[in-house]
């Protein structure tokens, strides 16, 4: 899986630089605080919400009311964190790209994302 995550991960990078049409010198900024995001909305976004529908599993048939509350709260607390940590991205990068290149980065990732669930539906697990 982290193989594969890093595959992803390199095809991600080539994408994007190619899209964003950055200088060296933008680049040398843009990407520590690009990676730097990148890891921790992975932490908040997977793992963390990776715990807390495991959570869910082991105790949905007998979490109490109280129980659901508060992981709920812990959900909706992340999911804010992961607001803030977007806003703060962005704040970031204002000080490196100029804001439409922050634009194009923004549907940069969401044309990558497609490409690439579009990719896995052609491949998709085989059946036999």
């Amino acid at each position: 899986m982290k193989e594969k995550r890093e595959q992803i991960k390199t095809l991600k990078v080539a994408f994007i630089t190619t899209e964003l049409d950055l200088t060296s010198a933008e680049a040398e900024k843009f990407w520590p605080i690009y990676n730097a995001f990148e890891e921790k909305e992975f932490e908040l976004k997977h793992l963390k919400m990776r715990s807390f529908i495991k959570r869910f599993r082991e105790g949905k048939d007998k979490m109490t009311e109280k129980e659901a509350n508060s992981l709920l709260s812990q959900i909706e607390n992340n999911e804010e964190d992961i607001f803030v940590l977007r806003k703060k991205f962005f704040l970031n990068l204002k000080g490196v790209l100029p804001a439409l290149k922050i634009i194009r980065l923004k549907k940069s990732e969401e044309d990558f994302n497609r490409k690439l669930l579009l990719q896995y539906r052609n491949k998709g697990p085989r059946k036999e």
